[in-house]
C-alpha cells in the first residue's frame, strides 16, 4: 500500500499540469475584460470598442470594455499589471502608457512596461500632423521650417497636454529642423483646437481626425502627416518625407497587453483573435473611417521587440524635452 501511494504522487503531479494546459486551451470560459486606461470617447476607447464585437465573436465569450482613466493612463495600466494572470483581463496600452510614461514619471512609475506586462498584439497606429493657422502665412512645410528657423523662440505651438505623443512629436520636429518654439500645453485637444481656430495659437500638433474637418473648410492648414503613409481623411496632405523632411515621424500606437505571467497559450490565442479581427474587412473599414489605421501583423514576440525599440528611441526624447508628470 505504501509503495502504491508513493507511486501515485508523481502521477498526480503529472496530471495537474495536463489539466492546466487543457484549461488554457479551452480559454476563455467566461467574459474577457479589456481595460482602456483613458476616458470614454478618445481614440484608444473608440478603437477598442470597434474591435471588441469581432473579437467577441471569435472567442465565443463576451468582451467587456472598462474605462479606468487618470494620470495619463497609468492608473488603469497599473491596475492591470497587478491583476489576475488567468486571461480574464487585458490592457489596451499605448505609446503613452508604455513608452512616454517611462520618461515622464521615472522612478515614480508604478509598473515596468516590460517586466510587468506581456505584449499580446498591436492594434492601430495614429499619425500626428503639423497644422498652422492661415494667419501664419505659410503654405507648406518648407515655409514653416524657414519661418521657425529665422525667428528662434518667437512662435508657440499647442498640443493637448505636456508629455503626450503630440508634444514629444513636436519636440522631435524642432530637434530635426534645429529650431526653437514655445510649447503651450492644454488640458486636452478640444480647448487647444478652439484657440487654434481663433488664431490665438497658430501652430499645433495633433491627429488628423481632429484637424481634417477644419483643414477641408480652409480654417486651418495641415502641412504634413508624420507617418509613412498619408492620412485617409486628408489625402491631399503629404507625408513629412514627401514634404521635404525625411526621417521625421510622430505618432501614437495602441496595443493589447496582459499581466506578466499570463500563460503563453492564452496570449497566443488572444493574439490570433486580435489579428483576425483587424483583418476583417468591415472592422478594418470602420477603423480607417476614424483614421485609426489597423496593424494586422505582429506576433507577441514581434510586438515585444517593437516595444523595446520604442523605449530606446523615445524615452531619451522625453527626458531631453524636460517634460514631467505633475
Amino acid at each position: 500500500m505504501r509503495r502504491r501511494s508513493l507511486l501515485a504522487v508523481p502521477a498526480a503531479l503529472l496530471a495537474a499540469p495536463a489539466q492546466t494546459v487543457m484549461a488554457q486551451t479551452d480559454w476563455p470560459t467566461r467574459p474577457v475584460r479589456i481595460v482602456v486606461p483613458f476616458a470614454a470617447g478618445g481614440s484608444t476607447d473608440v478603437s477598442t470598442r470597434l474591435l471588441a464585437p469581432r473579437v467577441q465573436q471569435i472567442l465565443g465569450q463576451p468582451v467587456v470594455i472598462e474605462n479606468r482613466g487618470g494620470a495619463g493612463g497609468t492608473i488603469g495600466s497599473d491596475a492591470v499589471a497587478k491583476g489576475p494572470r488567468d486571461g480574464s483581463v487585458f490592457l489596451m496600452g499605448t505609446i503613452s502608457t508604455h513608452v512616454l510614461a517611462v520618461g515622464l514619471y521615472g522612478d515614480r512609475l508604478p509598473y515596468d512596461p516590460e517586466r510587468d506586462f506581456v505584449a499580446v498584439a498591436p492594434t492601430v497606429m495614429v499619425p500626428i500632423c503639423i497644422t498652422v493657422h492661415p494667419s501664419m502665412g505659410v503654405n507648406d512645410l518648407a515655409g514653416l521650417i524657414a519661418l521657425l528657423k529665422a525667428n528662434p523662440g518667437k512662435y508657440a505651438y499647442g498640443t493637448g497636454g505636456a508629455g503626450g505623443s503630440a508634444h514629444i512629436g513636436a519636440v522631435a520636429f524642432l530637434n530635426a529642423i534645429g529650431a526653437e518654439a514655445t510649447h503651450v500645453p492644454y488640458r486636452g485637444s478640444a480647448p487647444m483646437l478652439a484657440d487654434m481656430l481663433a488664431g490665438q495659437v497658430t501652430l499645433c500638433f495633433d491627429t488628423p481626425a481632429l484637424i481634417a474637418p477644419h483643414h477641408a473648410a480652409g480654417k486651418l492648414r495641415c502641412l504634413a502627416v508624420a507617418t509613412e503613409s498619408r492620412s485617409g481623411l486628408m489625402p491631399d496632405v503629404p507625408t513629412a518625407a514627401q514634404a521635404g523632411l525625411p526621417g521625421y515621424k510622430a505618432y501614437s500606437w495602441f496595443g493589447l497587453f496582459a499581466p506578466a505571467g499570463t500563460p503563453d497559450a492564452i496570449v497566443t490565442k488572444m493574439n490570433g483573435a486580435i489579428r483576425t479581427a483587424l483583418l476583417d474587412p468591415a472592422t478594418a473599414a470602420r477603423l480607417v473611417e476614424q483614421d485609426l489605421p489597423p496593424i494586422a501583423e505582429g506576433s507577441p514576440a514581434e510586438f515585444a521587440a517593437f516595444l523595446r525599440r520604442e523605449l530606446a528611441e523615445w524615452v531619451p526624447v522625453v527626458r531631453a524635452s524636460g517634460a514631467t508628470a505633475n
